[in-house]
């Protein structure tokens, strides 16, 4: 029987505890695998069957935070909404805001070709690393994951309901007298079948915000959703209801 190459990754152990999971858990290393490692040490189990379960665990815990979150959407809604919040792109850039591009272990070419950002394999990787917290912590802990991963973009969509947040931006904007925003690309790479585009959004010399997405459209939703909850919000007079209430 082929022993597991089951060694922490660097930098694994900060990533784990965002999981609740210790540098040592069953599962940690496999789920951090890119199967070009594994192709190069037959020793090591690369993270794709993890990848299938955590997708499922994934899905269920969304369904299941939503249909409690919003008891009064009906099928298509949620059926909607749960599209808009799991999908790569989502994924990748929590994964790139919390560490998990350094955790990869890649293959010696693979690393080399970027893929380290690929917006699929950190994607790929988080559904894995979801999937190891499953198996080494329970549904619970699971869940508690998940919600993490999704909060911050749940809370915009509960702030705009089904609402484009460029055109909600806008309108905001308008209302308080504003000059309209205006979006700028910062950057874009990748390579041609995986182009990433990073744009911020922009009133005057002030910048309320910035998004990554797979297009420049995506990309400036994203940019869109970051302003009306970001730092300047309150200032622009974004805030609406409770928000602008609160402390």
């Amino acid at each position: 029987m082929t022993t597991l190459d089951s060694s922490p990754p660097p930098g694994a152990a900060d990533l784990a505890a965002r999981f609740g999971l210790t540098a040592e858990a069953p599962h940690l290393a496999q789920a951090l695998t890119h199967p070009s490692y594994a192709n190069e040490r037959r020793e090591a189990a690369d993270n794709q069957r993890l990848e299938f379960l955590g997708d499922a665990v994934l899905g269920f815990c969304v369904s299941d935070l939503i249909y409690r979150r919003f008891p009064d959407a009906d099928e298509g809604t949620l059926t909607r909404l749960r599209a808009q919040l799991v999908n790569a792109e989502a994924l990748a850039e929590w994964a790139r805001a919390t560490g998990v591009p350094d955790a990869l272990r890649l293959g010696r070419g693979a690393g080399a070709s970027g893929l380290r950002q690929s917006t699929n394999v950190l994607a790929d990787a988080v559904e894995a690393l979801i999937a190891a917290c499953f198996l080494d912590a329970g549904l619970g802990a699971a869940r508690s994951v998940c919600e993490n991963i999704l909060e911050s973009r749940l809370e915009a969509f509960e702030r705009m309901g089904e609402r484009d947040p460029k055109s909600e931006l806008q309108e905001r904007l308008q209302a308080k007298g504003q000059p309209a925003p205006m979006y700028e690309l910062m950057e874009s790479g990748g390579p041609a079948h995986e182009r990433w585009f990073r744009v911020c959004v922009r009133v005057g010399d002030t910048m309320l915000g910035e998004g990554v997405g797979r297009s420049k459209r995506a990309a400036e939703r994203c940019a869109a959703e970051a302003a009306l909850g970001g730092p300047h919000a309150r200032a622009f007079g974004l805030l609406t209801g409770e928000e602008g209430n609160g402390a």
